[in-house]
């Protein structure tokens, strides 16, 4: 069973994407900040991270950045989800190292078929 980790600072983003990702069968770890999802990410090395951009401390572009250039996780696909939808955003997230670009709300359909196509590539 695949493992997830989403890293977001708003209990209510948290309880949808625990609610989604369970259902469809998925394992979540939960990190509420950057410094911690990456920490969480070097601990348990999930099969994917969903990061949000906006928290306080380390940001999610960081958080993204440490994840996909640190030795040990570098392999694990980064899928940014944010209410932040410019061009500029993704390009950026991109350029952290981030996989994919997903803009909150959340739709359920593609945000697994987008985690299968991550999981079934690696």
């Amino acid at each position: 069973m695949a493992r997830i980790l989403v890293v977001d600072d708003s209990p209510t983003e948290m309880f949808r994407f625990k609610e989604i990702l369970t259902k469809n069968g998925f394992v979540v770890i939960e990190a509420s900040n950057g410094a911690d999802g990456v920490t969480l990410a070097q601990a348990e090395l999930p099969d994917l991270v969903l990061m949000d951009v906006v928290m306080p401390g380390v940001n999610g572009f960081q958080a993204t950045r440490q994840i996909a250039r640190g030795e040990s996780t570098k392999h694990i696909p980064v899928v940014i989800v944010s209410t932040k939808d410019q061009d500029t955003d993704r390009v950026w997230g991109k350029r952290q190292g981030a996989v994919d670009y997903l803009t909150k709300p959340i739709d359920e359909s593609e945000l697994i078929s987008l985690i299968k196509q991550y999981l079934s590539a690696g």
